[in-house]
């Protein structure tokens, strides 16, 4: 659904101040159709930078994007069809009614007119505001707001929804939500591209994550990958039915087997090998006879990440 070849942004500085500030250096990365994907990183990392050049409205200094295979920079209004964006800070039309704000921006993306009532109709109604139908615009909440603007991102079904820290200013109802919306709009058919500093959410809504830091992409892939690879260890908590086998002495006994902390039917360990290795582990405690009833793998949460991340801990 969205690739980046080698994408670069440069600003130039102040007068006073010489050279170019660099907000994406060399990007490459491709989001597959149908993930949620989360984009990570410190304030002043790029990533509301990267939003706008894959949305279109920002052209990149070198380096090529496409969206469903469309070239953004030479097909602008043609990629524009495929995409629904809400920006971190977007206006409304506080003199409006809610179905007269998504009218509007269902005629200015040329939906044709005749479809247009009953369009409007179906995504307040996805969004959870029908009871909104007839409201002033002004007497929204935050959360509503909020609604409101993917609903107008929306409007022209876009198979690609791409959100700026949608959660910002949201209190914790009103997050849970939002994350309830999402994953109704992803189990809808759209690709969901997003960025967000309430990390908890995006571990628990994304399927796949990058990780910026000064521009440059440090890490991407799966969650479960890509917080493995940046995790200094690989921790695992194994429970037995009961406390007659030897767990520590067993483990004690078998290679890449560390730091073992154990107690009575229970241990922990670290152990950097594979899952096939992992699982292999299990089988041999089990064929040993470790009445084994679970296993549990302990990594850092995304959270943990990114605080590792932003000290310069992990490289």
């Amino acid at each position: 659904m969205i690739e980046l070849h080698d994408v670069t942004k440069e600003y130039d500085l102040p007068p006073g101040q010489p050279g170019q500030l660099i907000a994406a250096d060399r990007l490459t990365l491709s989001v597959a159709d149908g993930e949620v994907f989360g984009l990570v990183g410190p304030n002043g990392a790029g990533k509301s930078t990267t939003l706008k050049m894959i949305c279109g409205l920002m052209l990149p200094t070198s380096g090529q994007i496409k969206v469903n295979g469309i070239d953004v920079e030479a097909q602008p209004e043609a990629a524009q069809e495929h995409i629904g964006y809400l920006a971190d800070f977007f206006n409304v039309y506080d003199e409006l009614k809610v179905w007269e704000y998504v009218d509007y921006f269902a005629r200015a993306y040329k939906l044709p007119p005749e479809k247009i009532p009953a369009r409007v109709r179906e995504v307040i109604t996805q969004m959870g505001l029908e009871t909104k139908y007839d409201a002033n615009v002004a007497g929204l909440s935050r959360g509503m707001k909020q609604r409101l603007g993917i609903a107008r991102a929306i409007v022209h079904d876009p198979p690609l929804l791409v959100l700026d820290e949608p959660a910002s200013g949201l209190d914790p109802k009103a997050r849970l939500e939002l994350k309830d919306l999402l994953r109704a709009v992803h189990r809808a058919g759209k690709t969901i591209f997003i960025t967000s500093h309430v990390l908890p959410d995006l571990e628990e809504i994304c399927t796949s994550l990058a990780i910026l830091e000064k521009g440059k992409l440090l890490r991407h892939g799966k969650i479960a990958d890509v917080m493995r690879s940046a995790g200094q260890t690989r921790r695992v908590h194994i429970r037995l039915a009961s406390a007659e086998f030897a767990l520590e002495t067993w483990l004690a006994s078998q290679p890449n087997v560390s730091e073992i902390q154990a107690g009575p039917g229970a241990a922990e360990f670290v152990f950097p090998g594979s899952d096939a290795e992992l699982a292999a582990l299990v089988r041999a405690a089990v064929l040993a006879g470790a009445p084994v009833y679970s296993v549990e793998e302990k990594t850092d949460s995304l959270e943990e990440l990114f605080a590792r991340l932003s000290t310069g801990e992990v490289m």
